[in-house]
Order: C-alpha cells, then structure tokens, then sequence
C-alpha cells in the first residue's frame, strides 16, 4: 500500500517520501499522480516513529491517580497534539498502523487502547524538562502579574531556550515591511516621524513594557491598518520599511508547529522533552498574537513581555508572530529599530470597515 506526501504536515516526514522520488496513487487519503511511499516494503518511516511511539504507555500501566481526563487513543493524540498527518484520525489509525505494521503484531494494544505519558505527572521530570516546570500557564500568569515580576522562579530558560532556536528565521536586507500610524489630516506624517516612540514615551505592548521602545511592523499596509484598528474617516500614514542589513528573528507564530523528527535530528530535543511542551508552546503562540481588548488591562501582557525580554536577551532582532486582526497577517516587533529605515509614506483615507462576529461562547 502506499501513502502520499498528502497525507502529512510534517516537513521531514514530506521530504522523506518525496526523496523516494515514486509517484503513484494514496491508498489513504485519495490523491492521484503524487509522491508516495511503499508502506509494506520500506522501513524508513516506521524508524522515524519508533522512538515516538515509546513514549506512549497503556493506561492501565500507568499509575494510579492517573488522570483518567489526560488519557486517549493514539490516533487522537497524533491528531491533536502534533502536526504531523493531514488525514482524519480514522484514516489516521489505518495509516500508522500500516506503517509501523511490525509494532502492531508485536504491541497493539500501545494503538487499540487509550494510552497517557507517564513524565507529564511526574513532577522531577516537569521542573527539569517542561518550559513552565511544574507549575500550569495560569499560574505563572498570577505570579508574574502580583507576586514577582523580574526574577521568576516559574520559567526553565534553559528549555525556553532550545525550542526558540527551533524556529529562528532570517531577513535578509532589503526586505520591507509596513508600519502605520493614525493622523490628523491627509498631509500624514514625514518619514522621519514613523519610527518608534521615543525611549520612555512608548506604551506597553504585547512584546515590550512600559518605557521601552520598539519597532512594531507588519508584513502589508493592509495588515497595519488592522492593527492599529483605524476608524471610517480615519487618515492612516502607512510608511514603508527596509531592512538595512541581515537579521536573524525567533517565529513565535511557528513555535507550536515544530517538527518533533526535525528537533530530535538536528536540535536533541527529545520526542518526550517536546510532548510535555506541546500544550504550552501553544500558548505562547495564542498569547503573543491576541490583542488587548478595551477592558483588559496592560498587566495582561506582562507574561508576553517576559518572553519577549528573554528572547532579546539571546540577541536576537526580534520576534515574529500571527495578526489576529488581519487573517494571514504576520507582525513584527523589532527590538532595535536603527535596524529599518523608512523610505517612504502613502496616507490612507479609511472610507468603510467590515465587521464580522459570532455569538459569545457559552
């Protein structure tokens, strides 16, 4: 039987399959006329899940006051929790237990029956493995918001640390991006006038506090002009920015989409040190790109900010993450803007918006 690059998100399990350089027809997912794999006569995928199928224990092995809630089939937490099959977890099941056919006739139960992982109740594993130690996301929010704002006890760094340089990603000079601001009339404002607040006049932000400047950009004039949620009859300057010289960022928007066979290979992260930080990573991701709303209160970023600072403290350029105001918006917080230069500006007449919602959660 053969499955198909289509049948995976997963970048290395894709460039696998596709190296195979075997086209045919998925006897999974459907397509026709693509890359495919011999599931019964090559092993290669079936030793790249190996190490991650050993993670896995059956529930009734596992101990005691196991939460029953954190327990479910294989194939549900493939779906759920990793991004690496593109297929429904019914025609997930059939395809992994084609491919790991072996493992199957020797321990089905690890694929029939629910399972949990061991190290995610077990609290020396956690402070020495998970990103937020043994503690939940709420409460290191609580504690970096009344307890201990700058020398929290509640983040591994050192972890923080290997999954941020999973996702590192490079500019090179010349690449622009757009930075908008509100104004009075239709003589907008000059080039010189759409840099970054003035150190100790910016305002507290998802990526920086209060006093602190940065560069916020976006990747269109379009996207900016969500962001800063401009009004109808609003005159928007939106000033275009180059990028004078390599940069190398951290893509929080990815940090939650790290290929596990890619961070083992080539990073050592492994495949157990990851599944505890799964849920995790993404939060920050959410966290990163989700807007204040007019209620909230700017202490609601403090826990962004943290991250934030580290990652400028490892010298990077700055952090890259989802626009939740502009679908397939990407935005940028630049931590030195002398890095940019505003070459020029085009003033916007907002003349209608569109609003779209749906009704509260329940």
């Amino acid at each position: 039987m053969y499955c198909c690059t289509n049948c995976f998100i997963d970048p290395e399990i894709k460039a696998i399959i596709e190296n195979k350089r075997i086209n045919g027809n998925c006897d999974f997912c459907g397509k026709k006329d693509i890359k495919v794999y011999d599931v019964d006569d090559d092993t290669t995928l079936s030793d790249a899940f190996e190490n991650l199928l050993e993670i896995y224990t059956p529930f009734k092995n596992l101990p005691k006051n196991y939460p029953k809630g954190k327990v479910d089939l294989l194939k549900n937490f493939f779906y759920h929790k990793w991004r690496i099959f593109n297929v429904e977890p019914e025609i997930l099941y059939s395809l992994i237990i084609s491919i790991c056919h072996e493992r199957y006739s020797e321990d089905p139960e690890i694929f029939d029956s629910p399972v949990g992982i061991w190290q995610n109740y077990d609290n020396e594993f956690l402070i020495d493995n998970a990103i937020i130690k043994n503690h939940s996301w709420q409460e290191f929010v609580e504690a970096i918001k009344w307890k201990n704002r700058f020398h929290t006890n509640y983040i591994n760094e050192e972890i923080l640390n290997l999954f941020i340089r999973c996702v590192r990603k490079t500019y090179r000079s010349g690449k622009t991006f757009y930075r908008a601001r509100i104004c009075t009339d239709n003589s907008g404002y000059s080039m010189e006038e759409m840099g970054a607040p003035k150190d100790g006049l910016a305002t507290a932000g998802r990526a920086n506090p209060s006093g602190i400047s940065m560069l916020y950009l976006a990747d269109s004039a379009e996207t900016t002009l969500y962001e800063i949620r401009a009004g109808v009859y609003d005159y928007v300057t939106v000033g275009t920015f180059e990028l004078l010289s390599d940069i190398e960022i951290i893509n929080l928007a990815d940090i939650d989409k790290i290929s596990p066979f890619i961070a083992s290979n080539l990073y050592g992260i492994e495949f157990i040190r990851q599944s505890v930080n799964i849920d995790i990573l993404k939060v920050i991701s959410c966290e990163i790109a989700k807007p204040l709303r007019r209620h909230d209160s700017t202490l609601d970023y403090l826990p962004t900010q943290y991250i934030s600072d580290f990652i400028k403290s490892k010298s990077y350029a700055g952090i890259e993450y989802t626009s939740t105001m502009h679908h397939g918006g990407v935005n940028l917080a630049i931590f030195d803007e002398n890095l940019f230069k505003c070459i020029s500006t085009t003033v916007y007449d907002v003349k209608s918006l569109k609003y779209e919602s749906e009704p509260p959660i329940k």
